[in-house]
């Protein structure tokens, strides 16, 4: 039978390094990166946020990766410990985590390109021939291979990936990338009102989406100069690639969808709206992003939990969920949950009524409550009787946040339980 997934692992994903920057704090989050840094934030019922780059090196066959890690860490290294440390040394593959250490100053981490800079001995103990740089705060599905195989053949000296995104969409708003009709850059502008056009597609501006590709012995130049410039910030989008654009090749690599090739499915979920958004999707018939891609699974740490329970089937009081993803470990006991993300080991009492909320994990949503268009944080106990998103005078009142679009967040500080397990 002939093969229809020709992908094949090559020797330049087995020689490169790959750091995922995941010490990022996601303060747009407010409350719910409190207690863990905006890569431990749980996605789509059952992940963290870090499993989608990591899932991308693993699909793609980069199997050497390191994660650098800085804020309110310990949700994140549990994660990463218990579901992303079963990989052997011995046969050239591991996950390793990265605290800031201060092996090569007495500061933690200053910026992305100081974060990779204080791991140099590591990256020299492998020594690589390439190091693919990822953000660790982003959700999204791709192929690193092509990307990798781009930046060989252009002769690059780095390469940024970037996204097709419309000039209003990304003003104000992105770095943006200037370049010429072969791709390599030529400037950079940090989120500005007016982007500059991709030549030759009028009405679409490059947008990066913090991932790089270096030549290793390059990239060690690099950041050694930038570590001795007092001025710098030691950040890759300020200081790293403004450096570079005179003397050195940089190369912009578009990220589209392989399929259509149209704009790739890629997320910030930097914002309580945003997150909020991109969970519902999810629970569209068809979302833009599946989560039962058997071609590229996502890989995640997961308890081993009794299925999902629905119960009680009486017209005032009837168990279930209708255009909702329901987790492992939860009962869902004659209350109606609609349009919904449920984590795992959520109890949702009687006669409640569910609209549109992202409920994660450990939560105990009381008898007679009703709740719209809201995030529950993990480990909450909604009192009975308690009326969530309907009005949001009142959500204040009872110490809500509410956004400007009438998302509201709660979290077990704001109903006055103990706070800090994330």
């Amino acid at each position: 039978m002939e093969d229809q997934n020709p992908r094949y692992v090559s020797l330049i994903t087995k020689n490169t390094l790959a750091l995922v920057l995941a010490g990022g704090r996601g303060s747009r989050l407010y409350e719910l990166t409190n207690w863990r840094a905006k890569p431990a934030l749980y996605f789509g019922g059952k992940y963290r946020i870090i499993d989608f780059p990591l899932s991308n090196c693993v699909n793609s066959g980069i199997r050497r990766i390191g994660v650098l890690t800085q804020y309110k860490a310990h949700s994140l290294v549990r994660h990463l410990v218990r579901g992303w440390t079963h990989f052997k040394k011995e046969l050239g593959e591991f996950v390793e985590i990265l605290p800031a250490s201060q092996r090569y100053s007495e500061d933690w981490y200053q910026g992305t390109a100081d974060a990779i800079y204080q791991n140099l001995d590591i990256i020299r103990a492998e020594m690589p021939d390439y190091v693919m740089v990822l953000s660790g705060d982003h959700v999204y599905k791709m192929d690193y291979g092509p990307m990798l195989v781009h930046h060989v053949e252009s002769g690059a000296d780095m390469t940024v990936c970037c996204l097709e995104v419309p000039v209003e969409e990304a003003a104000n708003a992105f770095g943006v990338m200037q370049v010429d009709r072969n791709s390599k850059v030529t400037g950079f502008q940090e989120k500005p009102a007016q982007p500059a056009e991709i030549p030759g597609r009028p009405g679409l501006t490059l947008a990066s989406m913090g991932n790089y590709i270096f030549n290793t012995e390059f990239l060690f130049d690099r950041l050694i100069k930038d570590a001795a410039n007092l001025k710098s910030s030691h950040d890759f989008g300020n200081d790293i690639i403004p450096a570079l654009l005179d003397n050195f090749h940089v190369q912009a690599y578009p990220f589209r969808d392989p399929e259509t090739g149209g704009m790739a499915y890629w997320r910030d979920v930097g914002t309580l709206d945003s997150f909020w958004l991109a969970n519902m999707e999810l629970v569209g018939t068809v979302p833009s992003l599946s989560l039962y891609d058997k071609v590229w699974p996502l890989w995640t740490y997961q308890e081993q939990l009794a299925p999902a329970k629905f119960v009680f089937n009486r017209d005032d009081r009837r168990g279930m969920a209708v255009d909702s993803m329901v987790s492992g470990g939860c009962v869902i006991s004659g209350s109606q949950v609609s349009d919904s993300v449920i984590f795992s080991n959520v109890r949702i009492n009687s006669y409640s009524s569910i609209e549109k909320a992202v409920i994660l994990p450990e939560v105990e949503v009381g008898r007679n409550v009703r709740m719209r268009n809201t995030i529950v944080d993990r480990g909450c106990v909604i009192p009975k009787g308690m009326v969530i998103g309907h009005d949001a005078a009142q959500d204040r009142a009872n110490g809500l946040r509410v956004t400007d679009s009438g998302v509201v967040l709660v979290t077990r500080g704001m109903l006055g339980q103990p706070e800090g397990f994330a």
